[in-house]
C-alpha cells in the first residue's frame, strides 16, 4: 500500500491513543497502527470498546490533511461509508450505519469509530487527526461481556464463515486512504451510500443530548451528515451530536412512558 506506514502492536492501550502519542513526536501522515488487542479500547462519549486478543481488527489512521477545521466535520459519517466498503469489498455483505458511527448486521453492532483532532492553539489549523475503528470479526457470543452480548456480534457469527483479519484490515486501510483523498471535494457519492444505508432512518429515537431526553422520528440525513428528527408536534430539528437510540436495534424498545 503506497504511502503507508503500518505499525503492527502485539498489544496497546488503545491504537488511537498510541498514534496521539505519535503524532506529537511527529509521525507522518498515512501512519497507521493495528494491534492484536487493546487493554483500554475506547468508543465514543468515553466508553470502553472491548478488544479480546486475535478476535477483532483494532486499527487507527494518523492524517495530517491540509484542510479548514470545518473540513472535518462530515469525517466519522464518511469513515462509516468507508469501512461499509471495506467490510462488503471482503465478506459480499454490506452493514447498515446506526448514525452516526456504528456499523450494523442482524440489528447488532459489529463495528465502532472514534475520531479524534488536535488543533493548533494559536491558529486553529488541523495538527492531526486520527480514526479509529473496531470491528468484530472472530467473536463468539462468550466473548462480550453480559451487558454488551446483548447489542453486539461478529462478522463469522452473523455470517457463519471465518473472516480473513489480515485481507479486511488492507481493505480499511486502503478505503481510509480514499476517504481522506476524497475530503474536502465532492461528498455527494458518500451521502447517497450513508443514506441509502442508514438503518436510523424511518425508525422512531430516542434522543438523548442538551440534557433533554425525547422520542422523535427520523426522516433524512442532511447535507451535513446530521440526522433530521421530527417530533410528535410536527416541529423538525437537526441533531448534529449526542446519543440516539433506535427502536428496534440492539434490543431497544421504548416503554409507554419514555
Amino acid at each position: 500500500m503506497e504511502g503507508v506506514t503500518l505499525r503492527c502492536l502485539e498489544a496497546v492501550d488503545s491504537t488511537n491513543s498510541y498514534l496521539k502519542r505519535e503524532a506529537l513526536s511527529g509521525a507522518a501522515d498515512g501512519t497507521f497502527a493495528v494491534a492484536e488487542c487493546q487493554t483500554a479500547g475506547r468508543g465514543r462519549l468515553g466508553r470502553s470498546f472491548q478488544s479480546p486478543a486475535g478476535k477483532g481488527i483494532y486499527l487507527s489512521g494518523l492524517f495530517r490533511p491540509s484542510l479548514p477545521p470545518e473540513a472535518l466535520t462530515p469525517v466519522t459519517a464518511l469513515t462509516a461509508v468507508a469501512m461499509c466498503d471495506a467490510v462488503e469489498a471482503v465478506c459480499r455483505v454490506r452493514p447498515q450505519i446506526k448514525w452516526t458511527n456504528d456499523l450494523i448486521l442482524h440489528q447488532k453492532k459489529i463495528a465502532g469509530i472514534l475520531t479524534e483532532v488536535a488543533l493548533e492553539g494559536e491558529t486553529g489549523a488541523i495538527q492531526s487527526l486520527v480514526i479509529g475503528v473496531g470491528i468484530n470479526v472472530s467473536q463468539g457470543p462468550e466473548d462480550f461481556s453480559p451487558d454488551v452480548a446483548a447489542m453486539a456480534t461478529s462478522l463469522k457469527e452473523a455470517l457463519g464463515k471465518p473472516i480473513s483479519r489480515p485481507q479486511l484490515a488492507a481493505e480499511m486501510i486502503t478505503a481510509l486512504q480514499r476517504m481522506m483523498a476524497d475530503l474536502g471535494g465532492d461528498l455527494r457519492p458518500y451521502l447517497e451510500k450513508y443514506r441509502r444505508d442508514c438503518a436510523t432512518l424511518g425508525r422512531e429515537v430516542q434522543l438523548l443530548w442538551r440534557d433533554r431526553r425525547e422520542r422523535a422520528f427520523a426522516e433524512d440525513i442532511d447535507d451535513q451528515f446530521g440526522l433530521v428528527v421530527r417530533y410528535a408536534d410536527g416541529c423538525r430539528e437537526v441533531v448534529r451530536s449526542g446519543e440516539v437510540s433506535v427502536r428496534g436495534l440492539y434490543g431497544y424498545v421504548p416503554s409507554d412512558g419514555e
